[in-house]
């Protein structure tokens, strides 16, 4: 069998949604929105709607449905949820559709649509992703929202993470520096990885608005079996 392509985007503005409508894209927004999706489908959620403005986020609550939303990890005045794991609780999400909109992790789930499927990636559920995606027979794609186009630290780490388990199988190949890049920057995190990540930015940014309670949770791996996908426009919780 072929071995199949691995690559790594660090940032939104280097995507090339043309070049990978034949791919998997697992979008990967540790710190916070990929981390809360996986909570949420874990503890019951039905399904999101991602949406990357916040006027269609507003729109949908006037329409009566449960809004999460943020912006520069704020909830903004009309939102139900912010954009910690820690809100969607099971007595809050389970059975309910969620409309969803962040920063900087909606907007790229919006962007990578048309690729062949769209997943969604984060330590939490890092073990059943790789065990799926090793037994597609389709070239990744591994999106780093990072933070207003720009690269972080805490995405390109896990998307090393996940690059490691792929590139250990064999049935993966790479020719992608950012994957080699991630690759080494997993190595380096590995030992301490909550110690590694409090060098990162949004880490700081998070502290400094005492918003920095879910972070440990967020790098906790397998958490959860569930891996989100995009189906019709909809983050729905299961693959099947």
């Amino acid at each position: 069998m072929n071995k199949r392509k691995l690559e790594t985007c660090f940032s939104p503005a280097l995507y090339e949604a043309e070049c990978h409508t034949n791919s998997i894209v697992v979008v990967i927004d540790i710190l916070r929105a990929s981390s809360a999706i996986c909570t949420a489908f874990a503890n019951g959620a039905l399904e999101i709607i991602p949406v990357a403005e916040v006027s269609e986020a507003k729109a949908y609550k006037e329409k009566g449905f449960l809004v999460a939303a943020e912006r520069d990890g704020f909830v903004l005045e009309f939102a139900d949820l912010g954009n910690s794991p820690f809100n969607f609780t099971v007595d809050m999400v389970a059975g309910k559709t969620i409309v969803y909109s962040t920063t900087n992790g909606t907007g790229i789930i919006k962007l990578a649509s048309s690729a062949y499927m769209t997943v969604i990636g984060s330590f939490l559920n890092i073990g059943a992703l790789t065990q799926w995606l090793l037994k597609q027979d389709r070239d990744v794609l591994l999106f780093c929202a990072g933070w207003k186009n720009r690269f972080n630290l805490e995405d390109s780490v896990c998307a090393g993470a996940i690059s490691e388990k792929l590139l250990e199988s064999k049935l993966y190949s790479t020719i992608c520096d950012s994957t080699l890049a991630a690759v080494d920057l997993w190595s380096l995190a590995c030992p301490d990885l909550k110690g590694y990540i409090d060098k990162a930015a949004q880490r700081s940014r998070l502290r400094d608005k005492k918003l920095d309670d879910c972070i440990e949770f967020c790098l906790t791996p397998d958490y959860t079996s569930r891996i989100p996908v995009m189906k019709n426009g909809v983050l729905v919780g299961s693959i099947s």
